[in-house]
């Protein structure tokens, strides 16, 4: 076994996905655009409508979502990858704004808790190692009342699409992590958010979701 195939065996999954997804960062617009258009087409607006106020992206990526947020909304995002995160500092550049972008995990946010008004991810959760650990994240940097946005690729209410994702992601969760049959909403209701919209798409395989951190309730005087 050579040196290379060891350290891959032997690194934690949070390491491998740096590993993929800065080996795939220079292809990965080229990559996503068709399938942006065809399959989740509309999904990057959706988000950026909803986003308010102090606005955190969680695996941010290339930056694709940044052309689509509100010029009043405070921009932070979070990325794995430094070389993901190179290109989305270009955009940002490029869009002429001001951005903290920033290498870190989803599952371990650098903030203190009720940091933001606002929280994104999309087509993220499919490869983040544990999901669950980081929508709690998420919750926990959320302030009281704030919004939490995904859009996703899901497992699909069609069972002979279920079956093929299902088929499919035995290759994708060893070669990247890439999972198909996941889906976030019961994830989502379980760290105790507040569902406001929820909406599938496409044969049921596209997931949007509008959530709300519950507010502490109101104490008499």
């Amino acid at each position: 076994m050579t040196n290379t195939a060891k350290r891959k065996m032997s690194e934690t999954p949070t390491a491998r996905q740096k590993r993929v997804w800065d080996k795939s960062a220079p292809s990965y617009d080229k990559q996503i655009a068709l399938f942006e258009k065809i399959w989740f087409a509309g999904g990057r607006q959706w988000l950026g409508r909803r986003a308010h106020d102090r606005v955190l992206e969680v695996a941010i990526g290339t930056g694709r979502n940044l052309p689509h947020y509100r010029v009043d909304a405070t921009i932070t995002g979070i990325e794995l990858s430094p070389a993901m995160l190179a290109i989305a500092r270009e955009r940002a550049t490029d869009l002429g704004r001001e951005m903290d972008l920033r290498e870190g995990d989803a599952e371990r946010l650098p903030f203190v808790d009720a940091s933001f008004d606002t929280v994104v991810c999309a087509l993220s959760l499919c490869t983040i190692p544990d999901p669950a650990a980081a929508i709690a994240e998420m919750r926990r940097v959320l302030v009281p009342g704030g919004t939490l946005l995904l859009v996703d690729h899901i497992a699909s209410s069609w069972p002979p699409i279920h079956a093929a994702q299902w088929l499919l992601e035995r290759i994708t969760i060893r070669a990247a992590g890439e999972h198909f049959t996941r889906r976030q909403l019961s994830l989502v209701q379980a760290a105790g958010f507040q569902i406001e919209e929820a909406e599938r798409i496409k044969a049921g395989t596209v997931e949007r979701i509008r959530a709300r951190k519950p507010a502490p309730p109101e104490t008499g005087a």
